[in-house]
């Protein structure tokens, strides 16, 4: 089904999303099909400045907006960023893809100034439910995608959400070459073994022992991705002990992650912004999941809940964020044996 191209809309609408840069990521698959099903409409997301290097190949009707939102405190701050906004873009819409008190003040802001203004849904109650240690329901909630399709249906922009990759093709890496070997017929997985909450992490020591078992598969390269000197660390001694593990922490910035990761066979990581990351370039992500859960319905664009790596637990998801600590106290829902997830990766890979 081709996409709806309206030449009848027009006029300018800003869309709010701060946060986390998976929270970011998981708006590009619509925003990109939206702008181009409304090529006389102009889409300016507002965000956090650095997010606006995953952009890549956008719409030309499609901008960016960076802010430092700790510049706009308080009412008097938003306030303040309000104005900015409407003096720069005089939007006639806006969609908050948020809904938390910034984005709401900001909102109150535009409609006193008779710009019409729709908000994401987060379903919050459901989510008390799916992760109430009594009363819960386990049932499979409405995806974030669909939430944010809402938002736009509301306002009255309706698009086919057929998004496939920021590429065309796999992207260069020449620029690469002193840190990645020649690609040829081997296999290369990236391993993203860190994330932000300690209820999302899969023990290094477990993740330790994927790697070993990877790295002696035969035609396999290990690509590591972290951020940091600690991770770096980590990652380091890795690649020390282990032949065909490559760290590529701190070789480069999220449009240079993104080349590469394009490039993969497959990405390991956890619900993390990398799963997302791989989501934007179509590269299949194998995902661990412990406090949360893809019930939640942050699954990354395209990928397979068939993928995710989960034990069935009564205690779980405890957590929609994985921000919350285990009420065990053993994050038994991470006690995943390494070769289940080594063995995952290699049927997935068709080693």
């Amino acid at each position: 089904m081709e996409p709806e191209r309206n030449n009848k809309k027009d006029g300018t609408v800003l869309i709010t999303r701060f946060s986390a840069v998976g929270d970011i990521a998981m708006t590009i698959p619509l925003l990109y099909p939206l702008a181009e099903a409304y090529p006389n409409t102009r889409f300016v997301l507002v965000s956090r400045k650095r997010f606006g290097q995953l952009l890549i190949n956008k719409p030309d009707n499609l901008l960016f907006k960076g802010v430092d939102v700790d510049n706009y405190k308080g009412v008097v701050g938003l306030r303040r960023l309000f104005k900015e906004l409407n003096d720069e873009f005089s939007p006639t819409v806006m969609a908050d893809l948020h809904d938390v008190l910034r984005t709401k003040i900001l909102r109150v802001f535009f409609a006193l100034n008779c710009v019409k203004t729709e908000h994401i849904v987060k379903g919050r109650v459901q989510k008390r439910r799916l992760t109430s240690s009594r009363n819960r329901c386990r049932e499979q909630l409405t995806p974030t995608f669909e939430r944010y399709i809402d938002v736009f249906t509301r306002l009255g922009y309706t698009f086919v959400p057929d998004f496939i990759s920021l590429f065309q093709t796999k992207a260069d890496i020449k620029d690469f070459s002193d840190v990645l070997p020649k690609k040829g017929n081997d296999k290369w997985v990236g391993i993203a073994p860190f994330a932000r909450h300690r209820g999302k992490i899969y023990p290094l020591s477990r993740m330790k022992k994927v790697v070993e078992l990877l790295s002696s598969a035969g035609n396999i390269k290990v690509i590591c991705f972290g951020n940091g000197s600690e991770e770096e660390s980590v990652v380091n001694e890795w690649c020390q002990n282990y032949d065909n593990v490559i760290s590529f922490i701190g070789r480069s910035n999220f449009e240079g992650e993104l080349r590469l990761i394009s490039n993969l066979d497959l990405m390991l990581c956890m619900d993390s912004a990398n799963m997302h990351l791989a989501s934007l370039v179509d590269t299949p992500a194998v995902t661990i999941w412990g406090a949360t859960s893809p019930l939640a319905g942050f699954l990354g664009w395209r990928q397979n809940v068939e993928d995710c790596i989960q034990l069935q637990l009564d205690c779980r998801p405890c957590s929609i964020f994985g921000d919350k600590p285990c009420r065990l106290g053993d994050y038994r829902c991470m006690e995943i044996p390494p070769e289940e997830v080594a063995d995952k990766i290699l049927k997935r890979i068709n080693l």
